[in-house]
C-alpha cells in the first residue's frame, strides 16, 4: 500500500496519509508527492475540493525525525528540506479550490503546519496539537510559520513555537488555530467540502486568490492577479448561468468555465 492515498468521489478528493505505524509522520518522499498531488487537483476540473486527514487514530505526527541522520544531518541539508516544505505548503496554499483538514489524534509539527496551509482546520475533541520544533533547535518553516501567524496573531504564534507545548482542541478552536469540532472530521468536512462545491468554482478561486495575497502582505496581491481573476469569472459561462438561474429561480448548474 502507498504512504499516501487518494480518493475522488463526487468531485472531493479525500488524501489520506497511510503510516499509521509511524501515526502518520512525514519522510521526504511523502512531502514531494504531497506537491506533486496538489498541483495535480489545482489543474483538475473535475476535483471541486481537497480534504486531508490521516489512517489510523492521527492526523499527523510531523516530519519522520528518524530519518533526518540522512536527510537533515548539516545546515545545507536543513536549508533544502525547509524549502521541500514550503514547497509543499505553497502548492496546497495555490490549490485554486476549498482545501480541509480532517483532524483527529496528534497534528504535531509538520502535521500542524500541513494542517494550517489548508484553509480550513476540522478537528476531532480529543486532538491534539504542537508544533515542537524547539524541542529540536530547528526554526519553522517560512510558509507555516507565516499561515499560523495569519491563523492565530502574533502573541499566540509566539507562544506555541516558544513553548512547543500541547494544546487540545478546545483551545485550538479559541485561538482560531481550528474552525470547528466534530465527531467525525472526515464527515463533517467531506459535508463542508460538497455544499460548497455547488457554488461557482471561479469565484471561490478568485476570492481565495485574493484573500490569500491579502494575507501574505505587501507585494503578493499584484494587481494583475486581481484584474485576472475578476475578468475570468466576469467572462465565464458560469456568470451567464448564475444570472439565467437567479432569474428562473433554479440552482444554478456550475461548470467552471
Amino acid at each position: 500500500m502507498s504512504d499516501i492515498e487518494v480518493e475522488i468521489v463526487d468531485r472531493i478528493a479525500t488524501v489520506t496519509l497511510n503510516r499509521p505505524q509511524r501515526r502518520n509522520a512525514m519522510h521526504l518522499a511523502m512531502w514531494r508527492e504531497l506537491v506533486s498531488l496538489y498541483r495535480g487537483f489545482a489543474a483538475d476540473d473535475g476535483v471541486r475540493a481537497v480534504i486531508l486527514t490521516g489512517a489510523g487514530e492521527h492526523f499527523c505526527a510531523g516530519a519522520d525525525i528518524g530519518e533526518f541522520e540522512t536527510v537533515r544531518a548539516n545546515a545545507a541539508q536543513a536549508i533544502e528540506y525547509d524549502s521541500l516544505v514550503d514547497e509543499c505548503c505553497d502548492a496546497i496554499g495555490d490549490v485554486p479550490k476549498p482545501t480541509i483538514a480532517a483532524i483527529r489524534g496528534f497534528c504535531i509539527g509538520g502535521g500542524s503546519g500541513l494542517a494550517v496551509a489548508h484553509d480550513f482546520r476540522i478537528a476531532h475533541p480529543d486532538a491534539v496539537f504542537a508544533i515542537t520544533a524547539a524541542r529540536l533547535s530547528i526554526v519553522y518553516a517560512v510558509r507555516e510559520t507565516q499561515a499560523l501567524l495569519a491563523l492565530v496573531g502574533l502573541a499566540n504564534a509566539k507562544r506555541i513555537l516558544f513553548t512547543a507545548g500541547r494544546f487540545g482542541a478546545e483551545e485550538a478552536t479559541q485561538i482560531g488555530f481550528i474552525d470547528r469540532v466534530d465527531m467525525d472530521p472526515v464527515a463533517a468536512a467531506r459535508a463542508f467540502a460538497l455544499t460548497i462545491a455547488e457554488n461557482a468554482p471561479l469565484s471561490i478561486a478568485g476570492s481565495k486568490a485574493i484573500l490569500n495575497g491579502i494575507a501574505r502582505g505587501t507585494g503578493a496581491l499584484r494587481d494583475e492577479i486581481v484584474r485576472e481573476v475578476i475578468e475570468r469569472a466576469a467572462n465565464s459561462e458560469d456568470f451567464q448561468e448564475g444570472r439565467r438561474a437567479f432569474q428562473e429561480k433554479r440552482p444554478p448548474v456550475f461548470r467552471g468555465k
